[in-house]
């Protein structure tokens, strides 16, 4: 559901869902400072008893060590398999929470409330969860579908610049993987959905969810359609992780990926130069960064090799064919050698 003021309606919508006895609210410390009161309230309204679980702001929260500590909380408080759990934030309190919500007595329902550009358009949908490895993104984790996504625009007045733009990352692939009108529509658009213009922000946000579950509901557990989800992921992956989880947020390492995979992408000869000119203009207009930071090619590669789509050591991209379509195929590192010192030469 996408619709302002959602937030004071979640303990109605969890009855709806047939929810029973306690309610365990994840968050992170900055967004309970702004919405878990109300959210707590709507809880206790619908006559819940709501235990709130507070865990760090940012990627650090996104470990086995602070899982370990949300599965204590619900043990001690004895969550029972009829008791849910709320997804309040964006989404690293999302995809922990889920986790945490498939792991716990085999299974609990939850239901993602997003609060994050990132999250209302791509991690909340979907049904992905897991945490974080030092040697790579989202090694660890479960498919796990929540019972319900509740979206609130509202919650994005209160979210940095720098959120905001970064959010906008997952929202251009969508129009590169699938749908060239949505992509034109961004780059005709793009300052009134910085500007969190109420008309272009639905529009963005509805369209931006209605891709992600098509292409989940054609195929839940990554097989084959969902990968190209991924694209701008293999190379932004690698960075976050060369950067500790620290120096990019993951919206700024996937539009430095989109850019760079399309870039590869002619390299490779499945796209035109038009095409990589088009996604670095458009990132370019929404305040992202797009340009590879300084990092060797070996830690580069090295980095690819620990991402979810590698098969039996060999690591797999998502390619532009042009604006709407995409391709997967594999990149040999003799090729991604070629490509990367051309890069840096270009841009010496």
């Amino acid at each position: 559901m996408i619709q302002p003021g959602l937030l004071g309606e979640v303990g109605a919508r969890l009855k709806g869902l047939g929810a029973k006895g306690k309610v365990g609210l994840v968050t992170d410390r900055t967004v309970a400072r702004l919405y878990a009161p109300e959210v707590m309230a709507a809880l206790r309204r619908a006559g819940y008893r709501v235990h709130l679980i507070t865990v760090p702001s940012g990627e650090r929260a996104k470990t086995l060590a602070w899982m370990g500590k949300v599965l204590d909380i619900l043990v001690k408080e004895r969550f029972e398999r009829s008791s849910f759990l709320v997804a309040l934030g964006g989404g690293v309190v999302g995809d922990l929470t889920g986790f945490a919500a498939s792991v716990y007595l085999r299974g609990v329902p939850f239901v993602q409330v997003p609060t994050t550009v990132i999250a209302q358009v791509d991690s909340s949908v979907g049904g992905k969860t897991g945490v974080n490895h030092r040697l790579g993104k989202n090694l660890i984790g479960a498919f796990y579908q929540p019972r319900a996504v509740l979206i609130d625009p509202v919650t994005l007045q209160t979210l940095p610049v720098r959120e905001i733009t970064a959010g906008l990352a997952e929202v251009i692939k969508y129009g590169v993987i699938a749908d060239p009108d949505f992509f034109q529509y961004l780059e005709q658009h793009i300052s009134a959905v910085l500007k969190l213009d109420r008309e272009a922000t639905a529009a963005v946000i509805r369209r931006s969810c209605e891709i992600k579950a098509a292409v989940v509901g054609a195929d839940e557990r990554e097989g084959d359609r969902r990968r190209i989800l991924n694209y701008g992921h293999t190379i932004g992956h690698a960075l976050e992780a060369l950067g500790a989880y620290r120096s990019l947020i993951h919206g700024e390492a996937v539009a430095i990926g989109m850019v760079a995979e399309a870039s590869l992408a002619v390299h490779l000869g499945y796209c035109q130069p038009d095409v990589v000119q088009r996604i670095r203009t458009l990132a370019q207009a929404a305040g992202l960064p797009y340009r590879l930071p300084r990092v060797s090619m070996e830690k580069m590669w090295t980095a690819m090799q620990h991402d979810k789509k590698v098969v039996q050591g060999t690591v797999y991209g998502v390619w532009p064919v042009r604006i709407g379509e995409v391709r997967i195929a594999p990149v040999q590192r003799d090729e991604f050698r070629q490509w990367f010192a051309r890069v840096r030469k270009e841009h010496a």
